[in-house]
């Protein structure tokens, strides 16, 4: 594994910028608490590139130029990139231009694996490094093993896509992961449509009649007042609470 580098200064960031533009192909990951947010509270992104890796500290430097790497031409590997397509987003502005989901691919051709750890060991024989998973990645500073188990997460990301692209176009299944990857890039992510905040409550499919308007009025308005405060939907109103509203309204 390459020594990754640690990014924590606006001008370490531009260099490596500078550099990936003209790679064909980048891994990325990102680690984000939200537990106690509504929105994810960015705390790392780790890249890997044909000749390196790094882990950019976004609580130290303002991370909004990746959108230069993200808008470019390069091709993003992820594993289960839903979540890091969001927080790309709110940090970035931007959503990359064109994605590989390791995830997504190893569904088509038959290896159902959810964890990357698995993934990697079963295409490549490697074994990631060990860590803590409830690592509080928001917190400082972070010592070097913490820093290459966060590396670890696209360590590998290059490989296997050059794995599963050889596996796919064996099985005829390329084009429909292109499809899949692409629709997962252009589909809505973020904050939720208040008008359907309801869709969550348990048994809303069978309410009817003044239910049905009461528990649209009620998460709707559970949903702006979570946002403008950032914090979980649950913590303004439980969703106990919110079904008994909703069958006995006050």
């Amino acid at each position: 594994m390459h020594k990754p580098l640690w990014i924590d200064e606006a001008t370490g960031l531009d260099k490596l910028i500078a550099e990936l533009e003209g790679e064909p192909v980048y891994g990325l990951d990102t680690e984000f608490h939200r537990e106690r947010t509504y929105f994810p509270h960015l705390a790392l992104i780790q890249i890997s590139w044909a000749s390196g890796i790094a882990v950019v500290d976004p609580i130290a430097v303002d991370v909004a130029p990746l959108a230069r790497l993200l808008d470019g031409p390069g091709l993003m590997i992820c594993h289960a990139a839903e979540q890091d397509l969001e927080v790309l987003r709110l940090a970035c502005g931007t959503r990359p231009s064109r994605l590989f989901d390791t995830q997504v691919a190893a569904a088509f051709i038959g290896l159902g694996f959810a964890s990357l750890s698995r993934l990697v060991t079963a295409l490549t024989g490697a074994t990631l490094a060990k860590g803590d998973r409830l690592t509080d990645w928001t917190r400082r500073p972070l010592d070097e093993s913490q820093i290459t188990y966060a590396a670890a997460d696209v360590e590998h990301l290059l490989d296997l896509h050059t794995k599963l692209c050889d596996r796919a176009r064996e099985s005829g299944t390329y084009s429909w992961i292109e499809e899949e990857c692409e629709y997962l890039r252009n589909r809505a992510t973020g904050t939720a449509e208040v008008e359907t905040a309801w869709w969550r409550i348990k048994g809303s499919r069978t309410l009817r009649g003044k239910s049905r308007g009461v528990a649209q009025e009620v998460a709707a308005w559970r949903e702006r007042l979570a946002m403008a405060r950032d914090i979980p939907p649950r913590f303004v109103l439980p969703d106990l609470a919110m079904a008994g509203i909703v069958q006995r309204p006050p």
